[in-house]
């Protein structure tokens, strides 16, 4: 068993989903909210990014 697979079957649920996100995301952001010292939401917000070139005006 590799060690990646060692590490997936310690982790809950909820930190499996915020790797994840993690991995997923170029470029944004992973909101992790808590209460009373418990994960109740995770909000991913993903910017995307266009390179445009405009056409000169000479």
């Amino acid at each position: 068993m590799s060690q990646t697979h060692a590490v997936d079957e310690r982790l809950s649920e909820v930190e499996r989903h915020i790797l994840q996100y993690i991995q997923e995301i170029k470029y944004g952001s992973v909101e992790i909210l808590i209460h009373d010292s418990r994960i109740v939401q995770i909000e991913r917000s993903e910017k995307f990014r266009f390179d445009v070139k405009r056409p000169s005006t000479t």
